[in-house]
């Protein structure tokens, strides 16, 4: 099966162009022109760790000619707009970083001081948090974790002071607003303000569990260990990482491996395995177990993850490989927007599809670390 899913990968490439990729379903259903986005980023991430175990196939060849399409020389971002304060739109410029290293193009450092400078204007909550996006006022979601701390951590490391307080604040807040001492999980989004309109109005948070925002910051957490491998911010971070883990690992279904759309509710009608989640619990387990921070026995709960995604959802059609089971978006408001209202019939209500990249990318990530784990 492994040498399908190489086959796999390089059909991805094979059949995408800067202009139309296969991987982002959103753009392709709304007939949308490609764009510097969160979605293509998470695959770009990914083909570079595939570059690390697969040198000689093409992959970082892929990614330099994708970025190239937006990078311009002086270092602006083709469709990127600062004044959104968008923090989906940082996740991208992560690989920024290794294609400087590799090819020592100005450009890409430009690049990473553009969207750096995003971070430093971008507008924070009373406690210091980044806005998940201009449109959603005070609000902190955990997707936004991932979207813009390893980035964050990456630019202090390569362009900065190495000065990572400020990310390891925003990260304790998120522990403290949004972590349920009882059931060892994290709500989707936090409202400082507690006036949007799916906020509990004396905790701020949203109404349920969504297990993909989960992945999120599980992946957050476990790319800054490994960013973070040598500072002493570390520590905090691989504290708030095991217990993750821990919590949620309560959760892992017994026969595959996998997790629910809504993790604390399995059973329940409507109720699904979810792919995209899964995948990044499990590549946050092995990588975690890789670094040294979790049990070993976390990379044995991490493989059978992937080995349940592989027989439930991998499939072939058409002599192909396809992944289904991903949920294709889900979010909370804006206010314009009621029925993303963070509840269960929400999260089990958005389309369950194949082939998007926010279940394949990490797919592929927790694909190389058991290729890492195998020697």
């Amino acid at each position: 099966m492994y040498e399908q899913i190489d086959a796999y990968v390089k059909r991805l490439i094979k059949e995408s162009t800067p202009e139309k990729t296969i991987w982002n379903i959103e753009t392709i259903r709304q007939g949308k022109k490609t764009s510097w986005n969160y979605i293509d980023g998470c695959m770009m991430t990914a083909l570079l760790s595939m570059d690390e175990l697969f040198p000689d196939d093409g992959y970082f060849g892929f990614v330099e000619h994708f970025i190239d399409s937006f990078v311009q020389e002086d270092g602006t971002i083709r469709t990127y707009s600062q004044e959104k304060f968008n923090l989906d739109d940082i996740n991208e410029g992560r690989v920024l970083f290794e294609l400087y290293r590799r090819t020592g193009k100005e450009k890409y450092k430009k690049a990473a001081e553009l969207l750096y400078d995003q971070l430093e204007k971008q507008p924070r909550t009373g406690e210091g948090n980044f806005w998940h996006k201009l449109i959603y006022p005070n609000q902190v979601w955990l997707d936004g974790i991932y979207m813009a701390q390893p980035f964050y951590a990456l630019y202090e490391k390569n362009f900065g002071k190495g000065d990572y307080s400020d990310l390891l604040h925003q990260i304790e807040t998120v522990r403290e607003r949004m972590f349920d001492e009882e059931k060892k999980l994290y709500y989707h989004g936090y409202d400082q303000s507690k006036k949007a309109f799916w906020a509990d109005p004396e905790t701020g948070r949203s109404a349920s569990f969504w297990l993909r925002s989960i992945g999120w910051f599980a992946v957050a957490m476990a790319d800054l260990l490994d960013i973070l491998s040598e500072s002493g911010t570390r520590d905090t971070i691989s504290r708030i990482f095991t217990e993750l883990m821990e919590g949620v690992s309560a959760y892992q279904d017994p026969d595959t491996g996998m997790y629910y759309q809504v993790p604390d509710q399995p059973g329940r009608e409507g109720n699904y395995l979810e792919t995209s989640g899964s995948s990044m619990l499990a590549y946050a387990m092995l990588k975690g177990s890789r670094l040294g921070v979790l049990p070993k026995e976390y990379a044995a709960k991490g493989h059978k993850a992937f080995d349940g995604i592989v027989k439930k959802y991998l499939s072939f059609e058409d002599g192909q490989l396809n992944l289904g089971g991903i949920c294709l978006v889900a979010g909370l408001g804006p206010e314009n927007n009621r029925r993303r209202d963070g509840t269960y019939a929400y999260y089990i209500s958005e389309p369950v599809v194949q082939g998007d990249a926010k279940g394949v990318a990490p797919f592929i990530l927790c694909y190389t670390e058991i290729l890492r784990e195998n020697g």
